[in-house]
């Protein structure tokens, strides 16, 4: 897989549809981890490809101490310093991004180039779309640029609903108004 593919095929992302098959998602998530890890001379322990594993059962964000519960029947003596180790590995390689207002965790789709991220949360079904939004991120660094603002890292989270909970929620208004 080219890691690059991955990436691109973000650029106009969407939240999942129910037909949505989640099963490619993590395999070419987990094989770019693999190949990462290989190229930059790091080990994918296995317990690291658990949690990134775990991370990408959905597209929702995943708070530590759910992936403690999850990986207690795979490795029973885990304890939360296992999964933050896990965590700030797959941090720092870039594999997955914290989501800082859920206090949780997604996987990442551009795991090959550092990159700053919109992150779009739906406050209904929780899933987490990561966008490359070069407008948005690049009218941002005009305005840092404008202030003489160094910024160490950028993630924009925007809370709302996605296309799907929002038809849902629609028709759901037009339903009991009739």
């Amino acid at each position: 897989m080219n890691l690059i593919t991955l990436c691109k095929m973000t650029d106009n992302a969407t939240f999942p549809t129910p037909e949505h098959d989640h099963s490619i998602c993590i395999r070419k998530a987990i094989s770019v981890a693999e190949q990462l890890c290989l190229t930059r001379g790091v080990q994918l322990t296995p317990i690291r490809h658990k949690i990134l594993e775990l991370i990408w059962n959905s597209h929702k964000a995943v708070k530590a101490y759910d992936l403690l519960d999850q990986i207690r029947p795979v490795n029973d003596a885990a304890k939360p310093s296992t999964v933050y180790r896990a965590l700030d590995f797959l941090l720092e390689q870039g594999l997955i991004h914290r989501v800082e207002s859920l206090n949780a965790f997604v996987g990442c789709h551009c795991s090959d180039t550092q990159h700053d991220q919109l992150l779009l949360i739906c406050t209904a079904c929780n899933t987490v779309e990561e966008r490359s939004a070069p407008l948005v991120l690049g009218a941002l660094a005009g305005e840092l640029g404008e202030a003489g603002f160094i910024s160490q890292r950028k993630t924009i989270e925007i809370h709302g609903l996605c296309k799907s909970c929002h038809a849902t929620s629609n028709t759901l208004e037009e339903n009991a108004t009739q």
